[in-house]
This record gives structure tokens, C-alpha cells and sequence, in this order.
């Protein structure tokens, strides 16, 4: 006879299964790494290690468990893994674990990243606390849950998936299982993404878009600066014309203090490049990328939009623009000639994330987070994580967790806690038990 609901609560991390599946997956990881054309991740490669652990479980060998191996890319498979409840449409879900990795160099890093190594409570190598971690962490809960086979209400169930961190090839992992389908029953619950840090809830991520403003002068000799079109100061003028208008049109949302995010919505330049030429040469033209970070409560396209008005509103008024000393200017009336913007938008933009704080699921991560960590300090950033809104605009109501560290996130020298993963899978085990005792008082 199977655990009750209080078994469940109680269920700890089996630290030698994790770290032997975890080693295996880590063993991988320099085939994960997604980084396309020349690194293309094989995120089978590491669902094997998932299948091998479950799949003996699963209903096609007499076990609980319903496993499925989607494969839209040779080689690059999602893993879907139910473990039945009694009660129809009564659902939990943990996605987001994804079997790719972001790019290592070994001659960077203190210890090889591409095998698991282990000091003290340390866990490290590349993927450890972004997302293999996860996935063993999961891969454990799922397995428990076959081989004690607690009755529950709710059904159980997780993804793992291909493809999370590159944006340029769509429609593989979880976006091409939602187009599919093959995960509207998750919206009749709370789905967790397991794929954030450091073991408090986020409840709030940012948009992104990257940009790129061009200033197109004329170039000519430093000595003779009336005779040029300086596209360094009308880019420095343009941009600072812009930042004033993005702060007037987008101020902090009074929605974001209640989320607690850091910073509100920004734009702003990181990168600066110009054809090159001598130090006594005015050159022709010069350009600065950057990137807007958006609060969720704002959209991305209506950011866009405005942009491109700025600069539109410059280029047909570049005579009333800030200039730079008495012959800064940037029209040359005598020879028919103005300097001109352009502002180009990386294809790839992200819409943020604000997670329901009305939802069970919230509570329920909540609650269980303060019971097992001691302390439940939900947090916001303009870090932006892909997927998410597409699938809260799908209807899914999304929350986030992790148990990494955000200190070693996409880093060198990557590494976790396994006190932290303990911790994890006690709050993932604590959220199956509140959600099934809520539903069992209903």
C-alpha cells in the first residue's frame, strides 16, 4: 500500500542517486553546450540518463509512471514524465529543467567543467546549478514518487526540456510542446519552472531588447571641424535625447514596488564601435548597442514603438538637437547635407514575467519555502528568463523557483550546494502535499 499525503511531505533527496545521476549528466555537458552554428547541443545525450532511471518505472514495465520522449530535432528530445493522480484535472508540474548548457572553457576554469567534481558541500561543473542540477533533482522526485506510490489526488508531473538557452532556433523544446498540445493539461494547476537561484521565489522578471543607433555624418579633418558632421556627438546628443524621453514615457510602475524589483525599466548603451581611422580624422559615422531591460508591466512593442518615434522626431528636427562647442553641429546647409539616426531591434525580444501572487501555487511555494528554508524573501530582477510569458500567455500560471546559485549562474567555476538541493526537493515534496491537503479540505 502507498504513502499518504504526510509521507509525501517527508520524502528527502536520495544524495547518492542524485549525485550518480548527476555525474552522468555533467559527464555531458561539453556536448550541451548551445552556442549555434558551431556548438549544437545533443540534449539526448542527457535524456538517456533521465530515461534510464525512470523508464523502468514507467507503465510500459508495470510501474506508475507515464513517460514520453518528443523529439522534434534528431537528437534533441524532451522528456515528459506523469505520475497519475484520482482526480481528474487536478494537476502540479515542475518544468523548465533543461538539458542544455551555456558555453565553458576549460582553460578558464579553476577545475575541469565537463566532469562532476566534489568539495565539501560543493557540487562543480558546468550545468550544476544551471540546469542539470535540476534535472537530477527532479529525476529523483519523480522516482520516488513511482517506488512508493503515494495516492494522490493531483498527478505529477514534469518536463524536461531541449533548447532553453539559445532563442535563434525555435519550436524543439517547450514552445514546440505547447504548440503541440502536449502540455495544455499543466493549466489546470500551478506550473513550477525550476530554473531560477538561491532558493527564494522569483516573482518577477524583465523584458529585454537590444538596439542598435547609428549616426551617419560626414567625415573629414579634425583640424577643419566646421567642414564635418561629428556622428560622435550626435550620437551622444541622440542618445541622451532618448534616454530622457524613454524615462518620461516608462517610470517605475507603481506595480513594481509590490514585486520588490531592484531597479525599474532601463535603457541604456553597453557597447560603442566606429570604422576606425587616426585620432586627427572626424570619421563618417559611429554606432552604440545596448539593450532595455522592461518591468513586466510595461510592453515591449509599445517600448519599441516609442524608439522608433524618437528617432524619427530627431532626424526631422536635428537642427533643434544639443550640440557640442561653437562649430558642433549636424547639418552642412551649403552642401545639401544632414546627419541622420537609424535604430535597428534584434528580432529576439522578451516579454517579462509577474507570477500570479493570488495563485495556490504561489501560496503553496510560499509556505513551503519558509517551512523548509527558515526564511521566504520572494525577489524580482530585470534578468529575463525566455519561455515563460509565452507560456503565461497561453494560460499557464507560472511560478519560479531554483536551488542553484545565482552568484555562479552562467559563470566560470560554476558550482552548487547539495545542502541546497536538499532543500529543494523538500519544498517541491512540502508544495505536492499543501496542494493535495488544500484540495482534500475543498
Amino acid at each position: 500500500m502507498g504513502m499518504g499525503v504526510e509521507g509525501v511531505k517527508a520524502l528527502q533527496l536520495d544524495d547518492d542517486a542524485f549525485i550518480a545521476l548527476l555525474r552522468k549528466l555533467i559527464g555531458e555537458a561539453k556536448h550541451l553546450q548551445n552556442n549555434p552554428p558551431e556548438l549544437i547541443p545533443r540534449e539526448d545525450l542527457a535524456a538517456r540518463h533521465v530515461l534510464e532511471v525512470l523508464m523502468p518505472l514507467s507503465t510500459e514495465y508495470g510501474g506508475p509512471l507515464v513517460v514520453k520522449h518528443v523529439i522534434y530535432t534528431e537528437g534533441r528530445g524532451n522528456v515528459i514524465v506523469e505520475y497519475p493522480g484520482t482526480e481528474v484535472g487536478k494537476i502540479v508540474s515542475f518544468v523548465g529543467c533543461h538539458m542544455d548548457v551555456v558555453t565553458a572553457n576549460p582553460d578558464d576554469w579553476e577545475f575541469d567543467p565537463f566532469s562532476l567534481s566534489i568539495d565539501g558541500d560543493k557540487l562543480r561543473g558546468r550545468g550544476t546549478t544551471d540546469c542539470l542540477g535540476h534535472v537530477a533533482l527532479v529525476t529523483d522526485l519523480m522516482r520516488q514518487l513511482a517506488e512508493k506510490k503515494p495516492k494522490l489526488k493531483s498527478t505529477v508531473v514534469a518536463v524536461f526540456i531541449a533548447n532553453e538557452e539559445n532563442s535563434s532556433v525555435v519550436d524543439i523544446g517547450v514552445d514546440g510542446l505547447v504548440k503541440d498540445g502536449l502540455l495544455d493539461s499543466l493549466k489546470n494547476g500551478p506550473l513550477f519552472w525550476i530554473d531560477t537561484a538561491d532558493k527564494q521565489p522569483c516573482i518577477g522578471t524583465g523584458g529585454m531588447i537590444s538596439w542598435k543607433l547609428t549616426a551617419y555624418g560626414k567625415l573629414f579633418h579634425s583640424g577643419l571641424p566646421h567642414k564635418a558632421i561629428n556622428p560622435l556627438e550626435l550620437c551622444m546628443e541622440a542618445m541622451k535625447e532618448i534616454q530622457t524621453r524613454f524615462y518620461s514615457d516608462f517610470p517605475a510602475h507603481p506595480s513594481e514596488e509590490r514585486y520588490g524589483f531592484a531597479t525599474p525599466s532601463t535603457m541604456k548603451p553597453t557597447q560603442w564601435s566606429y570604422p576606425g581611422g587616426g585620432v586627427n580624422q572626424i570619421p563618417g559615422q559611429c554606432t552604440i548597442c545596448g539593450d532595455c531591460r522592461i518591468t513586466p508591466f510595461y510592453n515591449v512593442q509599445d517600448v519599441v514603438k516609442k524608439l522608433k518615434s524618437y528617432v524619427d522626431d530627431i532626424n526631422a528636427n536635428i537642427e533643434k538637437l544639443g550640440v557640442r562647442g561653437p562649430v558642433s553641429k549636424y547639418t552642412l546647409p551649403e552642401e545639401g547635407l544632414r546627419g541622420r539616426l537609424t535604430m535597428e531591434f534584434d528580432e529576439m525580444m522578451m516579454s517579462g514575467v509577474a507570477c500570479n501572487l493570488d495563485s495556490p501555487g504561489f501560496h503553496a511555494l510560499s509556505k513551503a519555502t519558509e517551512e523548509v528554508v527558515g526564511v521566504v524573501k520572494p525577489y524580482s530582477i530585470t534578468g529575463s528568463l525566455p519561455l515563460i510569458r509565452e507560456l503565461q500567455d497561453e494560460g499557464f500560471d507560472v511560478q519560479t523557483a531554483g536551488y542553484g546559485l545565482m552568484s555562479t549562474y552562467h559563470a566560470r567555476n560554476e558550482y552548487c550546494l547539495l545542502s541546497d538541493m536538499r532543500q529543494g526537493f523538500q519544498v517541491m515534496a512540502n508544495i505536492i502535499s499543501r496542494l493535495e491537503e488544500c484540495r482534500l479540505e475543498e
